[in-house]
């Protein structure tokens, strides 16, 4: 007994040890516990701080807000007898008719558009090509831009090509938009890359004797399969200043608007080529009195 007594009382004051130095380290670790807390807090705060300051930019390929159908479809179901109405409206630079390389794709005639989401004129004429276009196919996922917030006739409001899609049993679209309208560097942020051919094309026709050595390298620049060019917009981006998605693509539902004298005659005259590449098809759209008579006016220049 006594010895177990003894043994008793030799291990107390281990166990008094026991207990200090548990209680120490708890200590110690809770220390290390808020010293940690403390730390990863002020990295946080650091990070929010850092963000808040920083300027914000778009991501150049991210897509843009998908164009609502009801939208889409006040500007690809214009009715015939608008498109009669307005006739040539107030369109100008209208399509040239020119002797150029031909080109085709999957055994139809090849359209080619290139231009750039910061570019107001390309924003202007993308109202009257998702129009005209219309008449002889459909688009799906047009996408919502808008011209650059810096340039002439900033912000106007306007579809993308980039990411959409087109089909027609009569021809085929190949569009680029070559920049977005985000600011990169001392340019706008890349988004289409083109083809050889594309380039060669542009690089032999939007350039003298097709245009002025002053306009050399335009865009839009618009490629009726060798038989017509475009370059630059068929009419003024001043007209869509201050002009909302809706607001312009309810005006072309009223002949008599400034802005569908613009849009729809600009989109009469690109149908009109279109017809010259397509031998006037489909004969509903290319063969009416209106259509006819713009194309032999464009072919008279």
């Amino acid at each position: 007994m006594c010895n177990h007594s003894i043994a008793m009382v030799n291990l107390y004051p281990h166990n008094v040890y026991e207990r200090k130095k548990t209680v120490n380290m708890t200590s110690k670790n809770n220390k290390l516990k808020y010293s940690l807390i403390i730390i990863g807090v002020v990295v946080v705060l650091l990070l929010v701080l850092v963000l808040v300051q920083s300027p914000t930019t778009s991501n150049p390929n991210a897509s843009d807000s998908t164009a609502s159908t009801s939208l889409v479809n006040k500007v690809s179901s214009i009715n015939s007898g608008i498109f009669n109405s307005v006739g040539i409206g107030s369109a100008s630079n209208l399509p040239k008719p020119i002797n150029g390389t031909p080109t085709t794709l999957n055994g139809k005639p090849q359209l080619i558009y290139i231009g750039a989401e910061y570019c107001p004129y390309c924003a202007a004429e993308r109202w009257a090509m998702v129009a005209a276009l219309s008449r002889f196919g459909t688009f799906s996922n047009l996408k919502l831009t808008h011209s650059s917030s810096s340039d002439v006739y900033p912000d106007t409001q306007t579809f993308s090509f980039h990411g959409a899609t087109y089909t027609s049993p009569y021809l085929t679209f190949t569009p680029s938009e070559v920049n977005s309208n985000v600011v990169q560097g001392n340019g706008y942020a890349t988004l289409d890359k083109l083809t050889p051919q594309e380039q060669n094309l542009q690089n032999t026709y939007d350039s003298p004797p097709y245009v002025a050595s002053s306009n050399a390298g335009a865009i839009p620049f618009i490629y009726f399969g060798g038989k017509y060019l475009i370059t630059g917009a068929t009419y003024s981006p001043q007209l869509l200043q201050g002009k909302t998605y809706d607001q312009i693509a309810s005006d072309l539902s009223n002949p008599s608007s400034d802005i569908a004298k613009a849009i729809i005659g600009s989109a009469n005259s690109i149908t009109a080529a279109i017809c010259g590449m397509t031998n006037n098809q489909p004969s509903n759209v290319c063969n009416t009195s209106t259509i006819q008579s713009i194309l032999t006016t464009i072919n008279k220049q």
